[in-house]
């Protein structure tokens, strides 16, 4: 059963009007679609953003040292017995 069977009937007439819609202009419906459904927190993004920075500093001053995404990748599969 694909996403368009379980959609209501006015969700599947704005989609398919918008499928007719060029690529650009797609990704402009679907980048506003998103950002309505966003739930801003200006607390929560503030520290998630200050994560981030203290992260990136600590990779940067070498307190803390990068895993290559090959290794981390098969670090994981290693883990759930080579799935």
């Amino acid at each position: 059963m694909g996403m368009l069977d379980t959609m209501r009937a006015p969700a599947r007439r704005v989609l398919a009007k918008a499928l007719e819609l060029d690529e650009h202009d797609r990704a402009d419906v679907a980048e506003a679609l998103l950002e309505s459904l966003a739930i801003e927190d200006p607390e929560e993004e503030a520290a998630f953003v200050a994560e981030l920075e203290r992260r990136a500093a600590d990779l940067e001053s070498g307190a803390v040292k990068g895993i290559p995404w090959e290794e981390l990748r098969a670090e994981l599969q290693r883990e759930r017995g080579g799935a």
